[in-house]
């Protein structure tokens, strides 16, 4: 369950960031694209953010992640590059 995590961590950062990618570059310039791109990427994103949730949730005690860790791991899926983060400095030795 834990390489699961590893990938959906990794995978919800990336849909996070190409979000506010279609966000930043796409819709000033060609707001039909945008509008086009905001459910798939919106869906996926949000699919990827719940599966990191719960998989924190489910792994918080097999890891033993005190609430202050667990707290954070939580906080960084809502913050740019906060997943790659917790994947580099608590899940790359597990």
């Amino acid at each position: 369950m834990l390489k699961i995590f590893k990938v959906t961590a990794i995978l919800e950062g990336i849909s996070y960031l190409v979000l506010f990618s279609n966000m930043l570059f796409i819709k000033p310039t060609n707001f039909a694209l945008y509008k086009t791109l905001l459910y798939p990427i919106g869906m996926s994103h949000g699919v990827l953010f719940i599966g990191y949730v719960l998989l924190a949730i489910l792994l918080k005690k097999a890891q033993k992640w005190d609430f202050k860790t667990f707290l954070f791991i939580l906080a960084a899926s809502v913050i740019p590059f906060g997943t790659f983060y917790v994947e580099y400095k608590y899940l790359k030795n597990a």
